[in-house]
């Protein structure tokens, strides 16, 4: 008898590994044939039966994506898979692509980690994004999103066959709850920070959808003791950093680029802070809360999802640099307030624990096996 054979794709593998090795290794338990499409995909991956190195590049328009998407299209029909499992949007496009206009094809799972829309992008933007979701949409049997406003948006314009909202994938806090404060200390003490000192930390991809400016904006008036560590690399990255000399804050801004032990960063920080224009449900927010930071985070779907403002954190309008400062400097002033927040963040943060989200998200892959 054949096995079944799953094909999961993303625009890179990064994606892959650090969202869903977990249900690659479940699809492998139940005896399927394991295939995973992207950018970057190493030798002897884990949990992956075969691999696809695909050309994916950001630039939608790139002649490498078209080139992905042919060699996609071959190797669907090649390997006639039974589940195809799309991640990412760039990816997510270009599979379905892949299958449209198949006679027979597999089923189709499109998890929408983030519409890279909402009601306040420019029109001609959102309608070019949105009119590339509904030309995909008659190959996309069943569409996973993770937040209310991508919920309701994929229903208004019927982007899936079935809809559904899920809670993520799972954030696996086992790293977390091993972090030690010694260790958190040991980084203070290494980027010269103070005991004393109030430390803001932010885990995000330098790009302008993240917008680490406002976050350096908010420190001109911020209070002096406060220090903000931004972790991570990316585009914007050297924009931030002449920002901060401009700004003259660059004394109490970090940047210790891409880190991979994220928990002990969280063991130096008081709050945790986000800027970001738009996200999907974000997962380094997740975390902090699970830390028991106070999260402080601009006002923009995916954030209001998790934070409940003055409850497990406090929220302001995106762009707003003062309103950030203030809210920071609130958090700071009320050591009580400040500590319920924690505490309530990481009771919140427990609905979307790996364990508690993956049997709802495999049964949900699953049952598109069953779609007419």
């Amino acid at each position: 008898m054949n096995r079944r054979k799953v094909l999961m794709t993303a625009s890179v593998w990064s994606h892959i590994r650090n969202f869903h090795l977990p249900y690659l290794r479940e699809f492998q338990r139940l005896g399927w044939e394991t295939h995973v499409g992207c950018a970057g995909i190493p030798d002897g991956a884990a949990h992956v039966d075969s691999a696809i190195a695909l050309p994916f590049e950001k630039r939608m328009a790139s002649t490498a994506n078209f080139e992905a998407k042919r060699m996609l299209r071959r190797r669907i029909r090649q390997e006639r898979y039974d589940l195809i499992i799309t991640h990412t949007t760039l990816a997510a496009c270009f599979t379905r692509l892949a299958v449209k206009g198949m006679r027979e094809r597999p089923k189709v799972v499109n998890v929408m980690h983030g519409y890279l829309f909402d009601d306040d992008t420019p029109a001609v933007k959102r309608q070019a994004l949105l009119t590339a979701e509904k030309l995909t949409a008659p190959q996309t049997d069943l569409l996973l999103v993770m937040n209310a406003w991508d919920y309701q948006t994929a229903l208004k314009h019927r982007l899936g066959g079935r809809i559904e909202q899920i809670p993520g994938m799972g954030v696996d806090f086992s790293r977390l709850d091993a972090a030690k404060d010694a260790e958190g200390k040991r980084l203070r003490e290494a980027l010269g920070i103070s005991p004393e000192a109030f430390v803001l930390v932010c885990a995000a991809e330098f790009s302008p959808r993240k917008s680490q400016r406002v976050l350096i904006e908010a420190m001109r008036t911020a209070p002096q003791s406060a220090v903000l560590v931004l972790c991570g690399n990316g585009a914007t990255l050297e924009a931030c950093r002449a920002q901060a000399r401009e700004l003259g804050v660059s004394d109490r801004v970090r940047f210790p680029g891409q880190v991979d032990n994220m928990p002990d960063w969280y063991r130096m920080a008081d709050a945790c802070v986000a800027a970001s224009r738009s996200e999907g449900l974000p997962f380094n927010i997740i975390e902090a809360m699970h830390a028991a930071l106070p999260v402080v985070a601009s006002a923009v779907k995916g954030h209001v999802d998790l934070i409940s403002d003055g409850v497990n954190g406090m929220l302001y309008p995106y762009g707003d640099a003062a309103a950030l400062a203030g809210a920071v400097r609130r958090l700071m002033a009320d050591d009580a307030a400040r500590a319920d927040m924690g505490r309530r963040a990481r009771l919140d943060s427990a609905g979307y624990a790996l364990e508690r989200v993956f049997p709802t998200v495999m049964d949900r892959y699953l049952s598109a096996l069953d779609e007419p």
